[in-house]
């Protein structure tokens, strides 16, 4: 017997979200449109950010290259098992800028090619320019593959945002009043003001907040990839972007993805809305903390044998002090891997030192505190991008390929 993911009246639901905003075709150009950097620029230029755009052009002509390190150290890739560096913590356009600023003055760090931003979309930070600069400074200067958003269910919104999605969907969404035109989605969970550890309770219908709330952020920034953190998400997302090929996702380590059953419940889903094309919306799976080298590998083998197209998987190498238990050190793990032969994403949530704001209270920050704290927060990720560096220079010196941006190569 099989069952069906979503029933006709969620899809219909979905269906009518999407097309509220013109239908999935309109998304997919209006999204491509504003990932142009001339067009990102213009409306940085009007919401006064120009000046920090042409800095950080400026910052990006003293970035090291990987092809200078290669050959002073006569490295050549020699073995199977690829690695793709990524950082998180990229908490808006400030702290963006200042570690871009402090990475050029080193002059000597290999800058990652995926960027993870754990910051709730309010009307402000969507709005305002604060995204779309970010995304211009990570994907049009600093040249990143990814750079992931993130929607946090609980995060406060103008209450007409979900008087305009009850509307079009029919469905109705419990929240709370908070003054000011505000109001939130009610979380019964433990967790943070934003929801939960970053949106893992998803009740009854309020995946369509979240679709909401990525499709409004993508048009008006050109944001494509977004953390998505809970199974009814994973499920709608595959559904809303199966025909948006522009779109994607990197599901979150929140979902505990600790072993390969939970992976073939993944895989599932993903198998019932994959696109015409045989290709699926999810980019990327963080596999949990708890994982052993062995069953990485093991996960790695069973997605190469599914017959699904390529999906990476990620592992943290180092985390903050307050997602996990002290002294968490995946690195050598991370080598087994790719002496396996198999590909890795290391991840870097922290450089495994304790510093003011390495920790998950940065990403639950206020916009107002958030900028105030941007230099502090700045050296924190500058700090990751370090650690990530030396890291990933240690797995060059193995003979295994390493990706970094654009901006750290000379073509």
């Amino acid at each position: 017997m099989h069952f069906k993911l979503l029933s006709d009246k969620d899809l219909k639901a979905i269906d009518a979200l999407s097309g509220s905003y013109g239908g999935v075709t309109e998304i997919s150009k209006k999204i491509e449109l504003l990932r142009e950097y001339e067009t990102r620029k213009k409306i940085a230029g009007e919401k006064r950010f120009a000046e920090m755009l042409e800095k950080a052009e400026e910052y990006a002509k003293k970035f090291s290259k990987v092809e200078d390190f290669l050959e002073e150290n006569e490295i050549h890739v020699t073995k199977k098992g690829a690695c793709i560096t990524q950082v998180s913590g990229f908490q808006a356009a400030p702290a963006t800028f200042d570690c871009i600023k402090k990475v050029a003055e080193n002059g000597d760090v290999l800058f990652p090619t995926e960027m993870i931003s754990v910051v709730g979309l309010t009307d402000n930070y969507v709005y305002s320019g604060d995204l779309l600069v970010t995304l211009a400074m990570a994907e049009n200067i600093m040249g990143a593959s990814k750079f992931c958003s993130t929607n946090l269910l609980g995060t406060p919104l103008p209450e007409e945002r979900f008087e305009r999605v009850e509307k079009v969907t029919g469905e109705k969404f419990e929240r709370r009043d908070l003054g000011n035109g505000l109001s939130q989605i009610i979380l019964k969970n433990m967790g943070t003001a934003f929801g939960n550890l970053g949106g893992v309770e998803v009740g009854n219908n309020n995946h369509l907040v979240y679709l909401d709330g990525i499709t409004r952020a993508a048009l008006e920034t050109g944001a494509n990839f977004f953390l998505n953190p809970s199974w009814s998400t994973i499920v709608a997302a595959c559904y809303f972007a199966r025909e948006i090929p522009n779109l994607s996702f990197k599901i979150s380590m929140l979902l505990s993805t600790q072993n390969a059953i939970q992976l073939r419940m993944l895989m599932n889903i993903f198998k019932e809305y994959l696109r015409d094309d045989g290709t699926t919306p999810i980019y990327e799976i963080n596999i949990g903390n708890a994982v052993t080298p062995e069953t990485f590998i093991q996960c790695c083998d069973e997605l190469e044998a599914s017959g699904l197209p390529q999906i990476y998987l990620a592992a943290h190498l180092r985390i903050n002090p307050d997602l996990g238990m002290a002294d968490f050190n995946w690195t050598k793990n991370a080598y087994r891997v790719l002496a396996a032969g198999k590909n890795i994403t290391i991840k870097y949530e922290s450089d495994g030192e304790s510093r003011p704001y390495d920790t998950m209270e940065a990403y639950f920050l206020s916009d107002e505190e958030r900028n105030e704290k941007a230099e502090l927060i700045g050296n924190v990720i500058y700090h990751k991008c370090i650690r990530c560096d030396k890291d990933a220079k240690e797995i060059m010196r193995r003979g295994h390929e390493t990706r970094f941006a654009k901006v750290s190569y000379r073509k």
